[in-house]
């Protein structure tokens, strides 16, 4: 799990390399704040990553931008005015500028002044990339969020259960689901889900994203095929570990002296096998989340949703480069952020980690 770090003894979690300078900061807070400063590092080495990758590649972008039928001076004009003649350092220089303190850009009539945090604007339609992607991560974010609340229930679920009925035939039919739950591609999932619910059955709409503040009633209904289509691959996960840590659990010594003095079963399972299980699907749950963000690209495009995943591969089938960039370093943030917020959870759930 990416949102474990380096342990000290067995328990420890441990902030990134090079930030011995906040190793006097003891507590809590002081892990808190190491973390912060790891997520900031690894955002700006992502930001280098990608930005050299993606304009590094092969292809004449101004031309690409401009169209087929554009003359060599448009298109030197267009390669002007998106500075693609500066070196990439520079280019790279004035994107982080646009970050901290936001941009001006010549769209060929007028100068349009782009606030930070500033992306950039699109090559396709001069629209500003961070206003593009904050009308598109809603959706996204409504998609990741409600998948979640689903895949916890079910996956804990289904885990807490196969564990309490180890050896029973319940066990071996939920194992037998989780197995295919994980290998099961999420778009066939989907297309089953809406084949049957939504064409032969006829129990929901065919999905049509409805904002959460237009109508809550609608935004759920339309968005719960989705939801479980996500969900049943991410519970699969869930399942598997959440069964091996109550197993683990429930085999040590302390819960056999439990059932010696007669203590319930159920008590047992609830009280402290659930809690030995808690902190893995802390960051289990948190890698999840981070990776669901970028990996909704499928889920959006089966079922029509327009989010980020959905508008970064049609990014990508026209190279609109400040879009593909600006939606890789969001995904990346979440991704980063994610897991930084699984090392804190983590550490407040199981009062045994070493904080360094």
């Amino acid at each position: 799990m990416s949102g474990l770090k380096g342990f000290r003894g067995r328990r420890g979690l441990g902030g990134p390399s090079g930030l011995s300078g906040f190793s006097g900061l003891s507590g809590f807070g002081g892990f808190v704040l190491r973390r912060a400063v790891g997520v900031v590092l690894t955002l700006f080495a992502i930001s280098v990553i990608v930005y050299v990758v993606f304009f590094v590649t092969p292809g004449n972008v101004a031309q690409i931008t401009c169209g087929p039928r554009c003359s060599p001076e448009q298109v030197h004009q267009v390669a002007e005015q998106l500075r693609l003649d500066d070196p990439l350092y520079v280019r790279y220089w004035h994107f982080l500028e646009g970050l901290v303190a936001g941009q001006d850009y010549s769209t060929g009539t007028s100068v349009e002044h782009c606030p930070a945090p500033c992306l950039g604007l699109s090559y396709q339609s001069d629209q500003q990339v961070t206003r593009l992607i904050l009308t598109k991560l809603p959706v996204s974010l409504s998609l990741v969020f409600g998948a979640m609340v689903l895949w916890l229930i079910l996956g804990v679920g289904t885990g807490v259960l196969s564990a309490w009925r180890r050896g029973r035939p319940t066990e071996r039919v939920l194992t037998a689901v989780t197995l295919a739950g994980t290998a099961t591609p999420v778009f066939v999932i989907g297309l089953i889900l809406m084949i049957v619910v939504c064409g032969e059955l006829r129990l929901l709409p065919f999905p049509q994203y409805v904002n959460l503040t237009d109508d809550p009633e609608q935004w759920a209904w339309n968005l719960l095929l989705p939801w479980l289509s996500l969900a049943l691959i991410e519970a699969a996960s869930f399942a598997r570990l959440t069964r091996v840590a109550m197993l683990e659990t429930l085999a040590e010594d302390h819960v056999r002296t439990f059932r010696a003095y007669g203590v319930g079963e159920r008590s047992i399972i609830a009280r402290h096998a659930l809690r030995g299980a808690f902190a893995p699907v802390i960051a289990l749950n948190a890698n999840n989340f981070g990776s669901a963000v970028g990996g909704a690209v499928l889920t959006e495009t089966l079922f029509g949703l327009p989010g980020i995943g959905q508008e970064l591969v049609h990014a990508v089938n026209v190279v609109d480069l400040p879009v593909v960039v600006g939606m890789v370093l969001v995904i990346g943030f979440f991704v980063v952020l994610a897991n930084a917020v699984a090392d804190v959870l983590y550490a407040l759930a199981d009062r045994r980690v070493v904080l360094v």
